[in-house]
């Protein structure tokens, strides 16, 4: 009896830990993202109408390349559990890690469309200099904490 109860204390406390690990990289993927979206916003200087216009369909996108990205990299971890991948396995992990890129690019392209009913030429400019520039920026960040 003290042994399932030893047990059953310690898988508590993992998937607490593994939960509380999840909802940090939660909350740090939401607060990168806010952060993104805020610099566009004032990049951009987006009106509240475009605003409103704009945001949902930027995250629609985000949405759809996190998840082109998510499943390329399923197909890779399972490679990598596997004890012996055949050449197969490989191939079609590393032609999804691959595509990844034209996937996005194509999903970007779309959202271009509609991005330019709402935002102006400039600000259509502008959208990839933000996104630029924020990339720069959490690289930097990302450096510099690791010099500490």
């Amino acid at each position: 009896m003290k042994k399932l109860a030893a047990i059953l204390i310690m898988v508590l406390a993992i998937t607490s830990a593994a939960m509380a690990q999840n909802n940090g990289r939660t909350k740090f993927a939401t607060d990168m993202y806010q952060a993104k979206h805020e610099m566009i916003i004032e990049e951009l200087g987006l009106t509240q109408t475009q605003q409103k216009q704009f945001m949902p369909l930027y995250e629609q996108m985000e949405r759809e390349i996190y998840q082109v990205n998510r499943n390329a990299r399923a197909l890779a971890a399972e490679v990598e559990k596997k004890k012996n991948p055949s050449d197969r396995d490989y191939e079609v992990a590393a032609s999804a890690l691959s595509n990844t890129r034209v996937q996005e690019g194509d999903i970007e392209a779309k959202y271009f469309e509609k991005f330019s009913r709402i935002l102006s030429k400039k600000q259509l400019y502008q959208l990839k200099i933000a996104e630029m520039k924020f990339t720069r920026e959490m690289i930097s960040k990302k450096r510099n904490s690791k010099k500490r």
